[in-house]
């Protein structure tokens, strides 16, 4: 199902992206060398509950994973790019943490991730790899608005991660969003333009490009969630919830 939105809808929108953004925002300005993924889970789990808000994770149980989750954000680190299980580990200097989030407030959800080195340390490779995730990031954002077609954004999104010569998956992308996670349509990270679904006024989207330094192949780790590049290769991940609107595009997760 591809949900359209009403105008009062939107607005119980834009106050879930701002807070999704503001829960990242406080939890990457909390994290430094020695922080324990367990900590991370429990400051999101003190504000989504002081919010009055709803964790879309926590009982969260597609096929792909073994679920419920159990916790209330994703905690991605290095090898790891997608769906993060929080466990007990300390950071280390250097390493790339991906921090993906997503709740309902007032029954609407929004969704949003961020990658950054941890510390002082910066490991070859990894500020290249969240900078080309936040490029594509803005080229799919700039590629939407009403009567633009799902091709054209995967397209700009492609554009961007391929010409910097990465390899991309198109297993996990982008969403649509609404009164549930994960609703149709879904975005992929490489495609045609001109092609697809034609957007329309009151849809929101997720935009997540995603990279994995050398492969574009992925390994389910042992706890039945995470992620991971299969030859180890660090990785990042970008995606904000963008709404489409009559003028163009409204991005409702920054930070």
């Amino acid at each position: 199902m591809i949900e359209i939105l009403s105008p009062t809808e939107l607005d119980r929108a834009r106050a879930s992206g701002a807070l999704v953004a503001r829960i990242l925002r406080t939890v990457r300005e909390r994290v430094q060398v020695g922080t324990n993924l367990l900590e991370v889970d429990r400051w999101t789990k003190e504000m989504i509950l002081d919010a009055g808000a709803v964790s879309c994770y926590v009982d969260y149980a597609p096929s792909f994973g073994r679920g419920p989750f159990g916790h209330y954000i994703c905690t991605s680190v290095n090898d790891a790019v997608l769906h993060g299980l929080p466990h007990d580990y300390r950071l280390a200097d250097g390493d790339l943490l991906t921090l993906d989030l997503a709740v309902t407030l007032d029954g609407i959800a929004a969704d949003s991730a961020v990658s950054f080195v941890v510390g002082d340390a910066r490991p070859a490779g990894s500020a290249e790899l969240v900078e080309v995730t936040e490029r594509a990031l803005e080229a799919g954002i700039a590629a939407a608005g009403p009567d633009a077609r799902l091709g054209d954004l995967s397209a700009a999104i492609g554009t961007v991660l391929t010409g910097a010569g990465y390899r991309v998956n198109t297993q996990f992308g982008g969403h649509g969003i609404g009164s549930t996670m994960h609703q149709d349509p879904h975005v992929a990270n490489a495609g045609r333009a001109g092609r697809g679904y034609r957007l329309r006024p009151g849809l929101l989207l997720c935009l997540e490009p995603w990279v994995m330094a050398d492969t574009d192949e992925l390994v389910t780790d042992a706890d039945g969630w995470t992620l991971r590049s299969v030859t180890g290769c660090r990785t990042a991940h970008s995606e904000h919830t963008i709404a489409i609107t009559d003028d163009g595009v409204e991005v409702l997760t920054l930070r």
